[in-house]
């Protein structure tokens, strides 16, 4: 599985720099991803990080995942960047699972890299 985050928003070293090197992620706004997160991802996935909103798309290391999915409880918070009107605390819209920091890759690996070398 692949997560991604902006590097200048929630980069891998801001994963391993944080206590435990655990984070909860949240901000997912996607129904296809939170489907796949409520539906797929288990406690102890090994996930690829991976930079977005760069001039390439770079997979930056790996995380595990520690804590299956619960409410995303920034979306009922106004003061929130992801703050959504329309979830609520007895009935949540969004989800957020939380991640622990596995390994950075010496070298970023391109996702746009790879898919050239497949077709």
């Amino acid at each position: 599985m692949l997560m991604k985050s902006e590097p200048e928003a929630f980069s891998i070293d801001d994963l391993k720099q944080r206590p435990k090197k655990i984070e909860h992620w949240d901000g997912l706004r996607n129904y296809q991803a939170r489907n796949m997160m409520r539906d797929k991802m288990q406690t102890g996935d090994r996930v690829f990080f991976y930079h977005s909103k760069t001039k390439l798309l770079d997979i930056a290391g790996t995380m595990t995942v520690v804590k299956k999915d619960y409410p995303d409880y920034t979306a009922f918070d106004t003061e929130q960047k992801y703050y959504d009107p329309k979830s609520a605390p007895d009935k949540p819209r969004w989800l957020m699972v939380d991640v622990q920091f596995e390994n950075k890759f010496r070298q970023l690996f391109s996702l746009d890299r790879s898919s050239k070398h497949r077709n």
